[in-house]
C-alpha cells in the first residue's frame, strides 16, 4: 500500500481532527511528523498525563545553547493529536524533518532558529486560497470549505498546493528539507508496507514528486552536524499566536482551543465565558446579554454564507451587545479568550538541565508558580518565605532570568517592603540552559556570574552596582571578590564624579543589610576610604565650573549627602559637613552648587535662618548678574519649596529680588526660575502665591507699593493666554 500524506494547517483544530479521523479509519505500521528527528526519544512522554499542552520541543547546541529553536504543540495541533493517537495505538512515530544539528553545524550558523521554518516562506498557503475565497480566518474557511461540505479533504488540499507552489520561487531552505524528507520515507517504504505522513501541507506536492535519490544525495551530502540536546518545555498561547515571532503562529489560539475542545453549542458557550470575563472587571452583563449576542452572531453568519459562525462574528456581536461598542472591553476579550493565558506543563521526571530543576524546586518550595500573563507580588521581607523568594528573583535576573520585575513605586527605596510584577516567558527556558554553565543550582550559578562580572569590571560603577547586587540577592560567596574589585577599581579611578556615583549604593548595603539579614563585613572601611578621597577632591573639582558641570556636581553632593544621613556613623557624617561648609563659602563658586550646599547645611542644622538670610542676600545684592543669582536660588530651592512658605522673611527676599530684575535680563534668567519653581509641587507653589498675593506682614508689607499702571500692564496678555475679554480680566483685576 502506498504512503498516505495528510497535508494539514499548523495547529489547525480541523486539520487536527481530520488527521485523528484518517488514522483510525487506516492505522498505518509508522507514522512520520514534520519535526526534528532528534527529539525521537521524547515521543514516548505524550503518554504522560504531566505533559500538558502547550509545550514545546526545546532543542539547543550543547556547546552553545544561545543557539536553540521551539518546536510547539497545542491541544488542537494536527501534530500533537497524531502522536497521541500513534502513542496510545502502539504505533512507531518518528520525526522526519531535517536535522537540527545541520542548522547548528559552524557553517549554517547563520540559518534561522526556528524551529518550524514557514517564517521563511512569504506566503501561507492556506492563508492565501482562504483569502481567494473571501475569508478572513484561514482555519473557519478550513471548516466551511472542507469539512462541512464533505470534500475529499487531503486529495484536495494537496492540489492546491501543487497549484500554488508552481507560481511562487521556491525557497533553498525548503528545498533543503524535503530532500531529507524524501530519504527518510523511501527509507520507510523499504521496511513497511503501510506508512503515513503528517506534515504542513505546502510540502505535500515535494513528496509526493518522484524525485531522484542522487538529487537528494547531492542536496544533502558534505553537511556537518552539530551536537544537540532535547527536551520538552512549558509553552503559552500568547507565544503561539503569530504576533509573538513565531512563524507558523496563528492569530487566535484561544479561540481554537475552544472550537476543538468544544463539542456542541460552541457559539453561545464562547459568549458565556465572555460574559464571565466582563463580570470579572465589573462589567454588568446578563444570561440576555449573551442570548442577544448569539442571535446576532448567527444572523451575521448567514447573512454572509457561512454554515457556521465563525471568529469574526462571536467578536462583532460581542462588541455590540455586551461591550456596548467599546473596543477596551473586546480588546479584554482577545487577551483573555481568543489568545488565552494558558500555559503547559512537563513531568518532574523530564529530563532537564540541572539549574532548570533546581529553579523548578525553589519555586515548589516558596510557593512561586510560574504563570503566563502579567500578576503582581508584594513582599514583606521581615518574613522568612517572603525573603526567599525576593532572593531567588534577584538571583535569576542576575543569570538573564527577568521573571520579576521591580515596580517603579517602591524601586530603591531600602524598606522592608519590595513590590514585584511578576510574568513567566517560554524562552527562560533557554536563558536556563545558558545559565547552566554558571553552576547546578540558581545559587551557584548567581555566584558564579557575579564573580566573574567582577573580575571583568572596567569601571567603579559597575563594580558598586555588584555590591547592591550581593546584598539583594544574598550571594556570600561573591561578596569576597567583589569587595576586593571594589577595593582595586576605587584605588585606580581618580575622578571624584565617580567617586561620589558609587558611595550611595554602597551606603544602601551597609544600612539595610541587616534588613535582609545579610553579612556586609569589611564594606564600612571601602566606603569610609571613598569618602574621604571625594572630600579630599572636591575644592578643586569645584572650580571654573560651566553650567553642566555645576548641575552635575550638584547632583553628585546631593547623593553623597543622602548616603552619609544612612550610615550612622557620626565621624563619617561630621568629616562631610566639614567639607560641605568650607566649598560653600568659597569665593567664585558658580551660584548652583552654591546654593546648594547652603541648603544642605540649612536641613543638617549647621545654620540658623539669620545667616541663611545673609548668605541669600549677597548673590541677591543690586551689581550681582542676574544668572548667577538665579543659579544660586535655584540650587537653594532644589530641595523643595515649604522652606519659603513657613520663612516669610525668606521670601521677601527672593520676592523683592525678583522684582528688582531688570527688563532686558529677566528673560535670560526665567528659564532658570521656571525649573526651580516648577518642580515644586503644586500646593507648595499655591501656598507661595497665596503669601505673595496676600501681602507681606511687617516692615517689608508696610513699604510695598502698588502703582497702578504698572500693575495693569500685563493685563492683554492675560487676556490672549485666559481667552477672555480686557474689561473682564481688569474688572477681576
Amino acid at each position: 500500500m502506498p504512503e498516505r500524506i495528510y497535508g494539514i494547517r499548523h495547529h489547525g483544530p480541523g486539520s487536527a481532527r481530520a488527521v485523528v479521523r484518517e488514522l483510525s479509519a487506516n492505522p498505518p505500521e509508522v507514522l512520520l511528523i514534520e519535526g526534528p528527528p532528534e527529539a525521537d526519544d521524547l515521543v514516548r512522554w505524550v503518554a504522560d498525563d504531566g505533559l500538558e499542552p502547550p509545550v514545546a520541543l526545546l532543542g539547543y547546541a550543547v556547546d552553545d545553547p544561545g543557539k536553540a529553536a521551539f518546536w510547539p504543540f497545542a491541544v488542537f495541533s494536527p501534530e500533537w493529536q497524531a502522536i497521541r493517537w500513534a502513542v496510545g495505538h502502539g504505533v512507531r512515530v518518528r520525526f522526519f524533518d531535517l536535522p537540527y544539528a545541520f542548522r547548528v553545524a559552524p557553517e549554517t550558523e547563520n540559518q534561522p532558529d526556528e524551529g518550524e521554518s514557514e517564517a521563511a516562506r512569504p506566503v501561507d498557503p492556506i492563508g492565501e486560497l482562504a483569502a481567494a475565497a473571501g475569508y478572513d480566518d484561514p482555519e473557519r474557511w478550513w471548516e466551511d470549505v472542507v469539512e462541512h461540505r464533505g470534500v475529499p479533504v487531503f486529495e484536495a488540499i494537496a492540489e492546491a498546493m501543487t497549484a500554488i507552489r508552481e507560481t511562487v520561487p521556491e525557497n533553498p531552505d525548503d528545498l533543503l528539507r524535503e530532500a531529507y524528507m524524501r530519504s527518510v520515507l523511501r527509507e520507510e517504504r523499504r521496511g513497511h508496507e503501510d506508512v503515513a505522513v503528517v506534515c504542513g501541507a505546502w510540502h505535500v506536492p515535494a513528496l509526493l514528486r518522484k524525485a531522484p535519490v542522487k538529487e537528494d544525495t547531492a542536496l544533502l551530502k558534505g553537511r556537518r552536524k552539530g551536537k544537540v540536546a532535547f527536551t520538552w518545555v512549558p509553552w503559552t498561547y500568547g507565544r503561539l499566536a503569530s504576533w509573538s515571532g513565531y512563524g507558523a503562529g496563528v492569530r487566535s489560539p484561544g479561540w481554537y482551543h475552544h472550537l476543538f475542545t468544544t463539542g456542541d453549542d460552541v457559539v453561545p458557550r464562547w459568549l458565556v465565558d465572555a460574559a464571565g470575563v466582563l463580570r470579572a472587571e465589573g462589567v454588568p452583563t446578563s444570561s440576555a446579554h449573551v442570548i442577544e449576542a448569539a442571535r446576532l452572531a448567527e444572523a451575521l453568519a448567514t447573512l454572509r454564507g457561512r454554515p457556521l459562525a465563525g471568529l469574526a462574528e462571536v467578536t462583532e456581536a460581542a462588541e455590540a451587545v455586551m461591550c456596548d461598542g467599546e473596543p477596551l472591553r473586546t480588546e479584554l476579550i482577545s487577551r483573555r479568550l481568543v489568545v488565552g493565558e494558558r500555559l503547559g506543563a512537563v513531568p518532574d521526571a523530564m529530563p532537564a538541565v540541572p539549574l532548570a530543576r533546581d529553579l523548578t524546586a525553589r519555586q515548589r518550595s516558596l510557593r512561586l508558580k510560574p504563570e503566563p500573563g502579567e500578576r503582581n507580588l508584594d513582599l514583606d521581607l521581615r518574613q522568612d518565605n517572603d525573603l526567599r523568594r525576593s532572593r531567588l528573583l534577584h538571583r535569576l535576573r542576575i543569570l538573564d532570568v527577568p521573571w520579576g520585575e521591580r515596580t517603579a513605586a517602591r524601586r530603591g527605596t531600602g524598606t522592608f517592603r519590595e513590590e514585584w510584577r511578576l510574568s513567566w516567558q517560554p524562552e527562560f527556558a533557554v536563558r536556563l540552559v545558558e545559565g547552566g554553565m554558571w553552576g547546578t543550582t540558581v545559587a551557584a550559578a548567581a555566584t558564579a556570574r557575579v564573580t566573574a562580572r567582577a573580575g571583568a569590571a572596567g569601571t567603579l560603577a559597575e563594580v558598586t552596582e555588584l555590591v547592591e547586587t550581593c546584598l539583594l540577592a544574598d550571594l556570600a560567596g561573591a561578596y569576597p571578590a567583589v569587595l576586593a574589585a571594589l577595593d582595586r577599581r576605587a584605588a585606580l579611578d581618580a575622578d571624584v564624579h565617580h567617586l561620589m556615583a558609587a558611595i550611595p549604593a554602597l551606603a544602601r548595603t551597609l544600612r539595610y543589610g541587616d534588613v535582609r539579614r545579610t553579612d556586609v563585613a569589611g564594606l564600612s572601611t571601602v566606603t569610609a576610604s571613598l569618602l574621604a578621597r571625594v572630600c579630599a577632591a572636591l575644592p578643586s573639582a569645584a572650580g571654573s565650573l560651566s553650567d553642566e558641570a555645576a548641575r552635575r556636581l550638584r547632583d553628585g553632593m546631593d547623593g553623597v549627602h543622602q548616603a552619609v544621613g544612612l550610615l550612622a556613623d557620626e565621624p563619617q557624617r561630621e568629616r562631610w559637613l566639614a567639607t560641605v561648609g568650607a566649598l560653600a563659602v568659597r569665593p567664585g563658586l558658580h551660584g548652583l552648587p552654591a546654593g546648594r550646599l547652603t541648603r544642605l547645611l540649612l536641613d543638617a542644622g549647621r545654620l540658623d535662618g539669620a545667616e541663611v538670610r545673609r548668605r541669600l542676600r549677597l548673590p541677591l545684592t543690586v551689581g550681582t548678574a542676574p544668572a548667577h543669582a538665579a543659579a544660586w536660588v535655584e540650587g537653594f530651592l532644589s530641595g523643595g519649596g515649604l522652606l519659603l512658605v513657613h520663612d516669610e522673611a525668606l521670601l521677601a527676599l527672593v520676592d523683592d529680588w525678583l522684582a528688582d530684575i531688570p527688563a532686558d535680563a529677566f528673560e535670560a534668567v526665567l528659564p532658570l526660575l521656571r525649573r526651580t519653581f516648577g518642580a515644586f509641587e503644586a500646593g507648595e507653589r499655591r501656598a507661595i502665591g497665596e503669601r505673595v498675593a496676600g501681602g507681606r506682614s511687617g516692615a517689608a508689607a508696610a513699604t510695598a507699593e502698588i502703582d497702578p499702571a504698572r500693575a495693569a500692564e500685563p493685563l492683554p496678555v492675560l487676556s490672549a493666554l485666559l481667552g477672555r475679554p480686557l474689561a473682564m480680566v481688569q474688572g477681576e483685576a
